[in-house]
């Protein structure tokens, strides 16, 4: 039988929204399993708190991903510090975009669509046009989106639209890109208790709705430790175009 491994010693990674929340446990996690790690978010005096935490593998680099010309600039700077391309992305910088349809400004719509979706996009694209012109043979792309995209979600109809239409996006570059080698894969979290929720799951409304989960509870955020390092690492190389639905049963 085959074996396989989740090192990423010898990967360069990318990861937008590793300021706080999910991204920044990606950015420990990936860089304990060996990988080079570039910390992509606005917020740069976080970024570098983090960076320095880890320690030698891990660069921040502050970027806008609704802003193209950020991404790139980005993706140049993981590559000075590595003295190599990335090969590595996870793009998983998010808004939440809270707001009943009727009421929701038309402003905060465009951001979350931007953010969640274009941002996404861009941000995939920019690592598959460098692993595809540096000949890279087993590029690992995973885009992180949500289970309100296929689950009802009022309140969160901006949010939920942008996160359906990661997955699609995100199979069909992995169609696209199928003979590069690249997999491109997305992870739907169920609702695990981070900066964005956390004072909702505080609220009657927020209890009444854990309540409803099968479990009765919230997820931990190392729920997507496993998923993540596998879809990085060289053990995805017959996985691309695939939604990984983690979510503790909240769906069933």
């Amino acid at each position: 039988m085959g074996g396989f491994s989740f090192d990423l010693s010898r990967r360069n990674a990318l990861i937008t929204g590793a300021s706080s929340g999910l991204g920044a446990r990606f950015g420990r996690l990936l860089a304990e399993a060996g990988a080079q790690v570039a910390l992509g978010a606005r917020r740069a005096d976080r970024l570098q708190s983090l960076a320095d935490e880890i320690g030698d593998r891990a660069r921040a680099v502050q970027m806008d991903v609704m802003r193209e010309a950020d991404i790139i600039a980005g993706f140049d700077a993981a590559e000075e510090a590595f003295g190599g391309v990335v090969d590595t992305v996870v793009a998983n910088a998010g808004i939440d975009g809270a707001g009943m349809a009727t009421s929701m400004p038309e402003e905060e719509i465009e951001r979350t669509l931007s953010v969640n979706l274009k941002g996404a996009i861009l941000t995939a694209r920019e690592g598959a046009k460098r692993m595809i012109a540096n000949k890279v043979p087993n590029g690992r792309i995973v885009m992180i989106a949500s289970i309100t995209a296929f689950e009802p979600s009022p309140g969160l109809v901006a949010y939920s639209a942008s996160k359906a239409g990661v997955i699609q996006a995100a199979r069909s570059m992995a169609r696209e890109w199928a003979r590069t080698g690249i997999s491109v894969n997305t992870i739907s979290p169920g609702y695990i208790r981070t900066d964005i929720n956390a004072d909702w799951f505080d609220t009657e409304p927020g209890k009444r709705q854990m309540a409803r989960f099968p479990r009765k509870r919230l997820m931990g955020e190392e729920g997507l430790d496993a998923a993540l390092l596998m879809l990085c690492s060289d053990a995805a190389e017959y996985i691309t175009g695939t939604d990984f639905v983690l979510d503790d049963g909240q769906t069933l």
